[in-house]
């Protein structure tokens, strides 16, 4: 396979997108080594809507889908020209008779790979496709867990946890098969399966999800440990385990986050809605195991939205916490920004993201944490996180537990 020049061959490419008449699909994805993407991935494919033919465009990033539509012509142009632009290091065009693998170098090199259909393929030009979910509605665990009726459909009453566990998964699925693909976790296997602790996870609806999902679906073997102080919780959750099944892979123990004891160290760590400081636990506790992979769901913020009631607020930010509404806000944005700055002088590589939208949850802020090197002594920052405490007066509880 004979490499060219990378714009002949995305040219080519752009003459099979822009052709609504032949086009099925078109795909890209990966990135050029060096440069970076505004998407993962981005799917193509034309659509019949009222108002006439579009190209449709759903691009992912790392948490969702933004989907946009083109009319045929100038707008389907643009947006595509938009799209070629991009750094995207993979492209997969089909069409009616053939399928198109093109790949580009940092070189801008591209190698071009072109196969024939065995059979003419037939287009879905319909736009109200299903969403395709990871877990089903009729998924066992989904009905051990009360989300779903005997029959396999989702109650009414629970369609926004059936939403926040979809969601979940979906987050938890993109930061394990990056965290695999870069290095940063390891491959388990049967003898050493993957092993993930959920600190003050309540009655496990997404830790049973999750062993669910990265188990059944993903094929990993996985080793999970649940730990909350309720006795009640643990007992519940055992039960649920024995019914679907998975007693042996599981083990939830009562118990403070604080003073968990483990049998080995975690390598993934949940903490999803741990209250206040309990997530200042669950977050020392990932750092001191070294855990290579740690998300966290924060729920409410006490600790810094009272060190800010104490404290003199420094000039000109008075307007921030004059209003309770206003101050409990701020508090919760402070706290999580410190907490990611924390982590990232710990050696983390860390995102913050939405968790669900925020009609179905105030709760919706999910901290994504990578291990990728050692701690950080110096440097930005390291720098920012001083000159913030220190003009606020505050102490973030997570400081003080890493210290200790």
């Amino acid at each position: 396979m004979a490499a060219e020049p990378a714009l002949r061959a995305l040219s080519k490419m752009r003459s099979l997108i822009l052709d609504d008449t032949v086009l099925v699909r078109a795909v890209a994805s990966g990135r050029i080594r060096g440069q970076e993407t505004t998407y993962k991935r981005v799917e193509l494919r034309y659509v019949d809507l009222k108002a006439g033919r579009h190209l449709q465009v759903t691009a992912y990033d790392d948490t969702q889908a933004h989907t946009s539509n083109h009319a045929a012509g100038a707008d389907a142009r643009d947006a595509v020209d938009d799209l070629l632009e991009m750094p995207f290091a993979n492209w997969h065009v089909e069409t009616l008779t053939e399928q198109h693998q093109v790949k580009i170098t940092r070189k801008q090199e591209a190698f071009v790979h072109t196969s024939a259909r065995e059979e003419t393929a037939e287009p879905e030009r319909g736009h109200d496709k299903p969403k395709e979910r990871l877990l089903p509605e009729s998924d066992p665990v989904l009905v051990a867990l009360g989300i779903s009726d005997a029959t396999g459909k989702v109650k009414p009453t629970r369609q926004a946890k059936y939403r926040q566990v979809e969601e979940f998964v979906r987050l938890l699925d993109a930061a394990i098969t990056e965290a695999l693909g870069k290095g940063n976790l390891r491959k388990p296997t049967a003898d050493d399966p993957l092993r993930i602790v959920d600190l003050g996870c309540g009655n496990a609806y997404l830790t049973f999800a999750a062993h669910r999902y990265l188990s059944s679906v993903r094929g990993l073997p996985v080793r999970l440990i649940g730990v909350d102080v309720k006795e009640q919780s643990a007992q519940h959750n055992s039960e649920v385990a024995e019914q679907l099944g998975i007693a042996e892979q599981t083990d939830f123990r009562v118990g403070t986050i604080g003073a968990a004891e483990l049998p080995e160290d975690p390598e993934v760590v949940l903490a999803l809605h741990a209250c206040d400081t309990a997530t200042d636990e669950a977050l020392a506790r990932a750092v001191h195991w070294n855990a290579a992979l740690v998300l966290a769901a924060p729920c409410c913020h006490h600790d810094i939205s009272a060190q800010l009631r104490r404290n003199p607020t420094p000039s000109p930010y008075s307007m921030l916490t004059r209003h309770g509404i206003l101050r409990e806000r701020f508090a919760d944005t402070m706290t999580d920004a410190l907490r990611a700055s924390l982590l990232r002088l710990q050696g983390y590589k860390v995102e913050v993201m939405e968790f669900v939208e925020s009609q179905h949850t105030p709760r919706n802020t999910l901290l994504r944490a990578v291990r990728t090197g050692g701690k950080v002594s110096g440097g930005s920052v390291r720098k920012e996180y001083d000159a913030l405490v220190e003009m606020w007066q505050i102490r973030p509880k997570l400081a003080e537990l890493l210290e200790d």
